[in-house]
């Protein structure tokens, strides 16, 4: 994604002489909406775009659970360490400035990819103590017992257990839990994370009242 075209020819030719499938966006707003349409396992994303820029865009991007496990590395001829460390902050793989290099562009993204392919052959597994959170086959153990949890509880306790003791917001949780084109109610989250509590048997889910909840084994 980058608003200038011959940077976008350049790198199409490059990738797609690679066998790489490409799509090509001018701004964030269009980056976005052909990232849902593509879904594609690595995005590359330029700072300076217009009506959405590149940091925008990738928050965004971040918050939709479809892109959870999809690279997203910055290109951008901003060499600008304060920009880096945002970057990798907010959920960016890799920076790369321009002027580009094919070679090292294309080596990055190969990085990137088998890091990402190496990551869906295996089972995604969180364990903490007797607890075990198995997001490639849904399931969930406490002390050697199966827990049955229903989708959205699952999705919610997976969600809360990626980063423990980080607190997500509200507003976060649902967008990220229930998307943005379903309307649910302000008690929604608390009723989930009462049966959660309730299904385990302990209470791993900190209110922080008045800003969000977060992940924590008692």
């Amino acid at each position: 994604m980058d608003d200038e075209p011959d940077i976008v020819e350049f790198i199409t030719y490059n990738l797609k002489s690679k066998g790489y499938l490409i799509a090509a966006a001018r701004d964030g707003v269009e980056a976005i909406r052909k990232a849902k349409e593509f879904r594609p396992n690595l995005i590359l994303l330029d700072v300076m775009m217009p009506n959405k820029d590149g940091i925008e865009t990738i928050k965004e991007l971040r918050n939709l659970p479809e892109f959870d496990d999809t690279a997203i590395i910055f290109l951008t001829a901003l060499n600008d360490m304060k920009y880096e460390i945002e970057g990798l902050k907010i959920g960016a793989d890799d920076y790369i400035t321009k002027p580009i290099k094919p070679e090292l562009l294309v080596t990055r993204i190969g990085s990137a990819l088998r890091r990402f392919r190496k990551d869906e052959t295996q089972d995604q597994k969180q364990t903490f103590g007797d607890l075990e959170i198995n997001k490639t086959k849904f399931t969930v153990t406490y002390q050697g017992n199966d827990i049955t949890l229903a989708k959205k509880e699952f999705e919610l306790l997976s969600l809360l257990a990626s980063k423990p003791g980080r607190v997500f917001l509200r507003n976060e949780i649902l967008q990220r839990v229930w998307g943005t084109d379903v309307i649910v109610g302000d008690r929604t989250i608390d009723v989930h994370i009462r049966k959660i509590r309730q299904k385990v048997g302990i209470d791993l889910i900190t209110t922080v009242k008045g800003v969000g909840y977060k992940f924590e084994m008692p």
